[in-house]
C-alpha cells in the first residue's frame, strides 16, 4: 500500500534523505535521487536567517525539480518567526514543509530550538500550529524519543501534533541527551506506529546502515519508511541497494571502483557549480574518504585530494585512481 503525505505518493515503504546540516546541500542530493532516494530534505534552515535575508540561510531553499518530492526543513525558537519563516520557505515551492524538533547540537537546542522543544510540548504545539497555518503545503516533523531517558514523550507529541495537523512524523531513536551516541532504540517507535490514534505515517530514523538492517527493522518495527542519513554519506548507493533487495530478495553488488569514481566526480563537478570553485572545493573535501572507504592504500590519494585546490589536477587525481584501483579489481576478480 503507498504512502501518503496528503497529496504526494511515495510509494510502498519510502527510504528518505534526513536533512544534515552541512552534507544535504543540492550537489549530495543529486547523487543520491540518481541512487533512488524516493524523498528529500535540504538542509535544515534558521528561521532567524530567513527573515534577516542571511545569504546562507537564504541559499539553503534551493531546489531543482528533479528533486521532487523534497521538503524544507526550518528550525527556530520563536514562533512568530518561525510563522514567517514558514511562508518564506513556501515561496521557494517545496512539497513540503519540515519542522526540526531533533537537533541535539548545544548552539540549536540550547537556544530553544530544535530538541529543547521537546522540554515544553505546549510550545512546541503551538509553534506547530502556527507553521500548519502558514502554508498550503503539508508540515511534517522530525524530532527524537524525548529530552532524556526519563522524560521519553514522543508518544504525547506523536498525538498532539497530528491533533493539530501534521501529516507525518519522523523520530529519530535516540534521546537529546543521547546525542549520536550508543544505540538507536526503535522500540518506542513501533509503539507510536500501533497506537490506534495515529493515522499519519511514522518514519523511523536512527543507524540503518546495511540492507540486512533496513530490512529486519521494517518488519521488526512496522514503521511507514525509513529515514537514512550518515551512511548515505559517501554512499549513496545504499538506496538503491535496499530498494533492490526489498524488490526481489537479491543482494545487489556494491559500486565498482569506477562508479565510485565516476559518482564522486558528478558530486564534485555539482559541488563546483552550486558554489563555486573555492567553496566548492573546500566543502568538498569532507566527502572523499566515505567514497573510497575500504580501498587498501588510499590514504596517499586522500591526502592530495584534501590538500589540492585546483580543479584539473583534482580531476587528474580521481583519473590515477580509477586507473590504480580498477586493475588491482581486475586483479582481484580474475584471482
Amino acid at each position: 500500500m503507498s504512502v501518503k503525505i496528503g497529496n504526494i505518493d511515495l510509494g510502498e515503504f519510502p527510504l528518505l534523505l534526513a536533512p544534515m546540516e552541512d552534507v544535504s546541500d543540492p550537489p549530495f542530493r543529486f547523487v543520491c535521487k540518481q541512487s533512488g532516494v524516493d524523498m528529500m530534505y535540504t538542509e535544515f534552515i534558521s528561521s532567524e536567517g530567513l527573515i534577516r535575508d542571511a545569504a546562507k540561510s537564504r541559499a539553503k531553499l534551493d531546489i531543482f525539480e528533479y528533486e521532487r518530492p523534497i521538503g524544507i526543513q526550518i528550525f527556530g525558537s520563536e514562533i512568530d518567526h518561525m510563522r514567517e519563516a514558514t511562508e518564506i520557505a513556501t515561496m521557494a515551492k517545496p512539497d513540503l514543509m519540515d519542522i526540526n524538533y531533533g537537533c541535539p547540537v548545544k548552539n540549536v537546542a540550547c537556544r530553544g530550538a530544535g530538541a529543547s522543544l521537546l522540554q515544553d510540548i505546549d510550545k512546541m504545539v503551538k509553534m506547530t500550529e502556527a507553521v500548519v497555518k502558514a502554508t498550503h503545503l503539508p508540515v511534517t516533523v522530525k524530532t527524537r524519543l524525548g529530552w532524556d531517558d526519563h522524560t521519553k514523550n514522543v508518544e504525547e507529541v506523536a498525538e498532539r501534533l497530528q491533533d493539530i495537523g501534521i501529516q507525518a512524523l519522523t523520530i529519530h531513536g535516540r534521546t537529546r541527551a543521547q546525542l549520536y551516541k550508543g544505540e538507536a532504540d526503535w522500540s518506542l517507535i513501533r509503539e507510536i506506529k500501533r497506537n490506534p490514534r495515529i493515522k499519519i505515517p511514522i518514519f523511523g530514523n536512527g543507524d540503518v546502515d546495511s540492507i540486512q538492517k533496513a530490512a529486519d527493522w521494517r518488519l521488526e518495527y512496522e514503521v511507514d519508511g525509513i529515514m537514512i542519513g550518515r551512511a548515505a554519506i559517501g554512499y549513496p548507493w545504499i538506496f538503491r541497494e535496499i530498494r533492490h533487495f526489498f524488490n526481489t530478495g537479491k543482494i545487489l553488488a556494491g559500486p565498482s571502483v569506477e562508479e565510485r569514481v565516476t559518482v564522486c566526480r558528478t558530486h564534485f563537478e555539482k559541488s563546483i557549480e552550486w558554489k563555486g570553485p573555492r567553496v566548492g572545493i573546500f566543502e568538498m573535501r569532507r566527502h572523499y574518504a566515505n567514497y573510497f572507504k575500504g580501498l587498501p592504500d588510499f590514504k596517499p590519494y586522500r591526502m592530495q585530494l584534501v590538500k589540492e585546490e585546483n580543479i584539473d589536477t583534482i580531476h587528474n587525481i580521481l583519473d590515477e585512481v580509477a586507473d590504480k584501483y580498477q586493475s588491482i579489481e581486475s586483479t582481484n576478480e580474475m584471482a
